[in-house]
């Protein structure tokens, strides 16, 4: 015999917090999952209400079966694939909208708060930011609470907010818990590896470039990288972050080279001072690093290569913290190999030609390489240059028609013209790119760099002292490598604060400036200290802490903390000391001795609904219906607060008369 459907019915309280939830999980995914899922999940939530409403039906397996296949090959269409990570978090929000609509029991509810559960955790894909985690604490929040509203009786009236208080509670009393395993618990590497989302994370920086390329990038107010400094830091137009040097033209575009003398290490000779920064940078899908020169990192998966740049062993596809070291007077590559020169002097054969012609002459009038350089430069200071985010467009001789026609152009113009030159005078020169300057956040006393920031420079070699930097973008607009892009081009760069929520509308307004850059420095230390706590910063503080990472050691103390912990938190809740058993616990008590005469006994662990379910079987009518009255009431007064303990007690006196010797002898 079955179990009265009471039994296994959803509270309305419950069924509310799963909306609530559903709402708060979606929410999010809506930047990156196809729009019409979101009606799916107004239609799905409607159907679902008029269920409870009893003015719907659930849908029959041919329903549900056609509303699954039409939402496969929906999000087939959407994405173009059922296969990778976007498509597959397009299924599972779709699953869990859908699962929305034949929703029968407690069960289904709890599969339904556990796919949440999974929702929430693959967010953090797409964003990990400070903001998103605090979000993300308000669905976890909800699908608690719909599970705490499972627990009660089908019938019950409990204010929602009583359930939400329990769930609060519980993640309070979690906290503890969670911050000891962050802590300590060792920071492994996945045991499987995800294919990025499409949209997440762009540096914008290619290994080539074309005119107007780092023009357009420029325009972008996104978070590159943030740099702290051991001591003070440097002033701006020291700050040349090198990400890519670029020794390969094809007379429009420079490119990265694909020769193997670039994958062996630098090679340089130390001199002055050091300075020591780590960088905290974004997530760009490319395995280059942002660093001053010339630098070296003593992190594992990072190394230097043979044009002096870093790169980490794998694409950085999530938010990444390393640590450098600097040393801007170094000797870099003293001695320039036969293939390191001829790579450095390559040009195509045919084209602009004013500028070879121009190039010879300054060839001729200086014989030292250092003094054609100061010329070249003193041409763009001294001509009229125009440093402008708007250049017009150059033909098939673009570097002729830039030097001696427009005149007109943005620091990736220079740069391919001066290496142009350099190279007809034989002078050995290369394109280098990264980013310049950067913004220093007063609140947290680092350097915040934007793609804004994105520059190119030009390197040039000289016998004994190896590579110099050069950078005629400054001849022309000083104020763009000493203040900033902002200041060199003030209203060409106004469109960048269109953006209502732009990180440089506000600026100018000193108090919503103030609350940006204490904002921001948050989140600087929410990716230093949380995102940052990796493997190699957890064996490092465990190391000042233990004086030596014994992970049998560190697992013992691990668990003696963790039942310390949980002890103190079982002492708190449960106070033996100052409690008397209550009025649902003695009726539970004397419903448990009841079954125990009976050989029906429930288990420590085993709830009420689980225990009665299991002994239906071995009930007659009249007994399986006083046990379910008796198992209703119980938790309305137990876990609603609106429960009648009288009522409750006339219920156990009619078990216990149903299931009374008297009773089975009549039987």
């Amino acid at each position: 015999m079955s179990s009265s459907p009471l039994l296994h019915a959803i509270p309305r309280n419950a069924l509310l917090w799963l909306l609530i939830a559903q709402a708060l999980v979606i929410a999010p995914h809506l930047f990156h999952i196809p729009p019409w899922i979101a009606g799916l999940w107004l239609f799905c939530a409607l159907w679902r209400v008029q269920v409870y409403r009893s003015r719907w039906s659930l849908p029959r397996a041919i329903v549900k079966l056609a509303m699954m296949v039409s939402a496969a090959f929906a999000v087939y269409v959407s994405r173009g694939s059922l296969v990778g990570l976007d498509a597959g978090v397009a299924l599972l929000i779709t699953a869990f909208t859908l699962k929305l609509v034949e929703l029968r029991s407690r069960r289904d509810a709890l599969v339904l708060v556990f796919l949440g559960f999974f929702a929430v955790v693959t967010g953090y894909l797409y964003d990990d930011s400070l903001l998103a985690a605090l979000y993300s604490l308000l669905p976890v929040a909800a699908l608690l609470t719909a599970w705490a509203g499972l627990q009660q009786a089908a019938g019950s009236r409990q204010s929602p907010r009583i359930s939400l208080g329990l769930s609060l509670r519980l993640l309070g009393q979690a906290i503890p818990l969670a911050l000891l395993l962050f802590v300590f618990f060792p920071r492994l590497e996945p045991l499987w590896s995800l294919p990025q989302p499409a949209e997440k994370g762009r540096t914008g920086l290619s290994g080539q470039m074309s005119p107007g390329d780092i023009a357009e990038l420029s325009q972008s107010t996104e978070l590159a990288f943030r740099a702290t400094f051991d001591g003070e830091i440097p002033a701006k137009n020291q700050l040349y972050w090198r990400a890519l040097t670029l020794p390969l033209f094809d007379g429009r575009s420079w490119r990265m080279a694909s020769f193997g003398t670039d994958l062996l290490p630098g090679q340089w000779r130390k001199q002055g001072a050091s300075q020591a920064y780590s960088v905290i940078m974004q997530p760009s899908r490319q395995p280059w690093l942002f660093s001053l020169d010339i630098s070296e990192s003593t992190q594992a998966d990072v190394r230097m290569l043979g044009d002096f740049r870093l790169q980490r062993n794998r694409p950085v596809a999530r938010t990444y913290l390393y640590q450098a070291e600097a040393w801007p007077q170094a000797v870099a590559e003293p001695l320039l190999s036969a293939a390191g020169r001829r790579h450095n002097l390559q040009l195509p054969r045919p084209g602009n030609p004013r500028t070879r012609e121009w190039a010879r002459q300054l060839r001729e009038q200086y014989a030292d390489d250092r003094q054609l350089v100061a010329a070249m430069l003193a041409h763009f200071n001294q001509q009229p240059y125009h440093y402008t985010l708007k250049p017009p467009l150059l033909g098939e001789n673009s570097i002729d028609e830039f030097m001696f026609d427009t005149r007109r152009g943005f620091c990736e113009h220079y740069s391919s013209a001066m290496t142009f030159a350099l190279r007809v005078a034989g002078i050995p020169a290369r394109v280098v790119t990264g980013y310049q300057g950067g913004e220093i956040n007063t609140a947290g006393n680092y350097v915040q760099v934007r793609q804004m920031d994105a520059h190119a420079w030009v390197e040039y070699w000289l016998p004994g002292s190896g590579w110099q930097r050069a950078d005629p973008t400054f001849q022309v607009a000083p104020e763009r490598i000493e203040l900033g892009l902002q200041d060199a081009l003030g209203d060409e760069v106004a469109a960048l604060d269109n953006s209502l929520f732009s990180p440089v509308r506000y600026r100018h307004v000193a108090w919503l400036n103030k609350l940006r850059m204490g904002w921001e420095n948050l989140n600087h230390g929410w990716q230093s200290k949380v995102l940052g706590y990796q493997r190699e910063r957890q064996h490092a503080w465990l190391r000042q802490l233990f004086g030596e990472v014994n992970w049998q050691r560190i697992g013992i103390g691990m668990v003696a903390a963790m039942a310390l912990l949980l002890g103190l938190l079982a002492l708190f809740i449960i106070r033996p000391w100052q409690q008397r058993p209550a009025p649902a616990q003695r009726l539970l008590q004397d419903y448990d001795r009841l079954m125990r005469r009976r050989r029906l006994a429930r288990s420590p662990q085993e709830g009420m609904q689980s225990h009665a379910q299991r002994i239906a079987s071995q009930l007659d009518a009249l007994q399986l219906q006083a046990l379910e009255d008796f198992v209703t009431v119980y938790q309305q007064l137990q876990y609603s607060g609106d429960g009648n303990l009288q009522q409750a007690r006339y219920a156990l006196r009619q078990l216990w008369r149903s299931m009374s010797p008297r009773y089975l002898r009549k039987r």
